[in-house]
C-alpha cells in the first residue's frame, strides 16, 4: 500500500485527538492516509495494550482510515536510536508519503517531544539512499516526504496554519470517543488521569471551536510548520472577518 499522508503519534489517541478532524477530512478529499502508532500505550494509567490496540481499530475504520500500524516501541522509552529510526524510515519507504504529520517539539508528555525527534531525523534520513532498508519484499528505495507539519497537544503554540474541520468535527469526536478506557466513566474503578477527567473532552470542543473561529469557520485545528507556507492566491486564505 502506498499512501499520500502519514500521520504519526507516540501513543493510540494521540492522532485522533489532535488531527483526527483534518485526517477524516483528507480521507473524503480523496486522499489516502496512514496511520503509525509508535508504541502500544502499555504504561498509560487505565485500560491494557490489548484494549487500545481494539480502540485504535475501532476509531481508524471511523476516520476511515485502511493502513493503522504499530511500531511497539517500548512505551515511556521513545529513543532516536538507529534502530528505531530505520524502524521509521522504513514504513516511509514504504508507505512513500508526500506529507508527514508528526507531534510537535514541545510537550508536556516526554513521548511526544522524542516521538518528535524521532519522526524528523526519520524524515530526513529516509531520503538518504545509502542507508539501506529492506523488507521481505526486497531492499527499499530512498523517499523522502516533500514536506511534514507538527500537530498540537497539549501545549499551545502559535500556529503556521489552522485547518477548517467543521465538516469533520463530528467524524473526529466520534474516534476520540472510541478510545473509551481513556475517558471519563463514572463506573471505571481505575485512576483518574487528565483525560478521564469529566471536562477533558469539552476542553477538546472548546479548543476546537476557538482555532476555527480565529479562521472563520466553526471548529479548526492548528499546525505549525518549520518552513514557510505558501498559497497560490491571497484570495485562497480563510481568516475572520472584521
Amino acid at each position: 500500500m502506498s499512501a499520500d499522508i502519514l500521520a504519526i503519534g507516540a501513543h493510540p489517541d494521540d492522532i485522533e485527538l489532535s488531527c483526527g478532524g483534518t485526517i477524516a477530512k483528507m480521507v473524503r478529499s480523496g486522499h489516502s492516509v496512514a496511520l503509525l502508532d509508535l508504541t502500544q500505550g502499555e504504561l498509560g494509567t487505565r485500560g491494557t495494550k490489548e484494549i487500545r490496540a481494539r480502540e485504535a481499530e475501532e476509531a481508524a475504520s471511523l476516520l476511515g482510515i485502511a493502513e493503522r500500524r504499530t511500531l511497539d516501541i517500548p512505551d515511556g522509552n521513545i529513543e532516536a536510536s538507529q534502530e528505531n529510526i530505520r524502524k521509521v524510515i522504513s514504513v516511509i519507504r514504504d508507505l512513500r508519503p508526500s506529507m508527514l504529520i508528526i507531534p510537535h517539539s514541545e510537550e508536556r508528555h516526554p513521548d511526544h517531544v522524542r516521538a518528535h525527534r524521532l519522526c524528523k531525523e526519520a524524515w530526513f534520513y529516509a531520503g538518504l539512499r545509502n542507508i539501506a532498508t529492506a523488507t521481505e519484499a526486497g531492499p527499499q528505495q530512498a523517499h523522502r516526504p516533500d514536506v511534514y507539519f507538527e500537530f498540537m497537544q497539549w501545549y499551545a503554540f502559535v500556529p503556521s496554519f489552522i485547518v477548517d474541520v467543521s465538516e469533520t468535527h463530528e467524524t473526529k469526536m466520534k474516534a476520540i470517543r472510541a478510545f473509551g478506557s481513556q475517558f471519563h466513566d463514572p463506573a471505571s474503578t481505575e485512576p483518574q488521569t487528565k483525560l478521564s477527567h469529566p471536562g477533558f473532552l469539552e476542553m477538546i470542543e472548546v479548543t476546537s471551536r476557538y482555532y476555527g473561529e480565529r479562521i472563520g469557520a466553526r471548529h479548526g485545528e492548528p499546525f505549525f510548520s518549520v518552513a514557510p507556507v505558501g498559497v497560490r492566491s491571497p484570495f485562497d486564505i480563510m481568516t475572520a472577518k472584521g
